[in-house]
């Protein structure tokens, strides 16, 4: 099963991954947390400021990662191709091919699960934006996406609340669904 939380920065994707991480049920998955840090030391731009180069790393990534049977991601496709549509050295031109191209990788998660920002705080870690007004456009694309590639994604749920009501949600939205298939 293959398992993408999307959502925009700092709103508790890595840390969800990292719980569902420790339940036994998720023991043999592989886990993708933020890579940002690794990323920027590598000298790819970020953020506002990212290239298309940049993300064309960011889903060559996500790509890697679905070529797993066992995932679980604190990003998928979604969130680069939002990041694509938002950076100011990306025109159009180029983000609308980029967006085309990565929406095609969408069905291959069998779960989309989008974490809402509304009553979390932004932390600082030295790379993350966090320009409250950037957050809201990179949030507002990814739930722009999110509807206009509805029909590719195969389960989808948002959730909220704090990290042990987002776990139970995605235990339950896991559970529902292998009962639909089973």
């Amino acid at each position: 099963m293959k398992i993408g939380f999307c959502g925009t920065m700092s709103v508790g994707k890595t840390t969800l991954v990292k719980s569902l991480e420790l339940l036994p049920q998720f023991k043999d998955y592989h886990i993708a947390t933020e890579r940002s840090q690794y990323l920027s030391s590598l000298g790819i731009p970020l953020n506002t400021d990212s290239t298309l180069k940049g993300q064309t790393v960011f889903l060559a990534e996500r790509c890697a990662e679905l070529m797993r049977e066992d995932l679980i991601t604190d990003r998928t496709v979604i969130d680069v191709m939002a990041f694509t549509k938002c950076a100011k050295s990306i025109s159009y031109l180029h983000s609308n091919p980029f967006v085309d191209l990565a929406q095609n990788l969408i069905p291959e998660y069998d779960h989309i699960f989008y974490v809402t920002p509304y009553g979390v705080e932004i932390e600082d870690n030295g790379i993350r934006e966090t320009d409250k007004d950037y957050r809201l456009w990179i949030d507002n694309t990814i739930q722009v996406l999110c509807r206009r590639y509805k029909h590719k994604i195969k389960n989808y749920q948002l959730i909220e609340g704090n990290n042990e009501e987002r776990v139970r949600q995605v235990l339950n939205a896991i559970e529902k669904s292998k009962e639909l298939v089973g």
